[in-house]
């Protein structure tokens, strides 16, 4: 990991920050929310500068993996009209959900770019059988659309490959695992229960393997709107899917990284070229706006759980009560952070 690889993760974490806190000030901005302060990075202060129109003031703080946009009447009532807490609660839930939703966003723009560069876009039907494959003793043929893969319907080659990996979670035999498909052959739907696949076991977790080769398709305006939506929205259940098995116990502490575990797998991503640095960023950024929209105290998604609270009730939390409850939130989020670091810099030393 060199110096200049490090640099560029640093940056890239930088740029995933403005675009989140982008999305609150513009919105704010928007409702004519008054500012206090837009900053990138947390901790001591390098320098700021106070803007010529509003008071706002931009700050550039010591510590890269952060940033915030401190808004009047944030977390206490105010008689200021410009106070976020005096604007109508639907403002303030798109105020919210902005941050967010630029950091999806921009994950859509980044596959865009992955999608672009391929020279061909893998689709879902079977091209040809890998030797000795497993599968095609179990129903599989080339040719075959593969339309379903454990329930979840597939629409490219990504999503198929991915939820043979994923879902290769039951046992069938040893060394294979079993997944229910759904295909179109010769224009028929046909439900194919138990094909299996190779097994491979990763840190004493099994994962299924493609035991086949998919056909490509040529780049056309329709092909690439496609395989952009579809394998953005399968990053999107990617990042729902580890959360999941993460509350499950199925992966353990040694697979959540910090910004330190991050930056070493980004300064890696970037020496193997320029399209693995743009999928890493890219799983980065839309894993950086799932995980501030669940609904947890001092998150975005925890903000978010309260204003749903007060368009139902139709009367706002105590804002000291809620005030209380997201500082608690963020002295534990601020110690998991801590145990991470903690892990990933014995990593470094291992």
């Amino acid at each position: 990991m060199t110096f200049l690889y490090v640099i560029l993760a640093i940056l890239m974490f930088g740029l995933l920050v403005v675009i989140h806190e982008l999305g609150h000030f513009l919105t704010a901005r928007l409702f004519g929310v008054g500012i206090h302060e837009f900053s990138i990075g947390m901790g001591p202060k390098i320098f700021s500068v106070k803007g010529k129109k509003y008071d706002t003031v931009y700050s550039l703080r010591a510590i890269p993996f952060g940033g915030y946009v401190s808004m009047v009447g944030e977390d206490e009532e105010c008689d200021d009209p410009s106070a976020f807490s005096n604007k109508a609660t639907w403002k303030r839930i798109i105020i919210v959900i902005a941050g967010a939703v630029m950091n999806v966003l921009l994950g859509f723009a980044l596959m865009l770019i992955i999608v672009l560069s391929s020279a061909k876009l893998a689709t879902n039907q079977v091209g040809a059988f890998d030797e000795n494959a497993v599968s095609q003793n179990f129903g599989l043929q080339v040719g075959d659309i593969v339309t379903e893969v454990g329930g979840v319907n597939i629409h490219t080659g990504n999503e198929l490959i991915y939820e043979i990996i994923n879902q290769g979670k039951v046992e069938a035999a040893e060394g294979v695992v079993a997944i229910d498909l759904t295909v179109i052959r010769d224009g028929e739907e046909i439900f194919l229960p138990g094909v299996q696949f190779p097994s491979i076991e990763e840190q004493g977790i099994l994962f299924g393997s493609a035991d086949f080769k998919v056909y490509g398709e040529e780049k056309g305006f329709i092909s690439v709107i496609k395989h952009t939506f579809f394998r953005s929205m399968s990053t999107v259940k990617m990042i729902f899917d580890q959360l999941a098995d993460l509350l499950r116990g199925r992966y353990g502490l040694n697979a959540v990284s910090g910004p330190i575990g991050i930056t070493q797998e980004v300064a890696n991503a970037a020496s193997l070229g320029f399209i693995n640095f743009v999928y890493l960023m890219t799983v980065i950024t839309v894993n950086l706006g799932v995980f501030n929209l669940l609904p947890l105290p001092a998150l975005d998604g925890g903000r978010l759980l309260f204003l749903l609270i007060e368009l139902v009730a139709r009367r706002p939390i105590n804002r000291k009560i809620e005030g209380y409850i997201h500082f608690v939130g963020m002295m534990l989020l601020f110690g998991l952070m801590i145990l991470v670091a903690c892990k990933d810099i014995a990593g470094l030393f291992a």
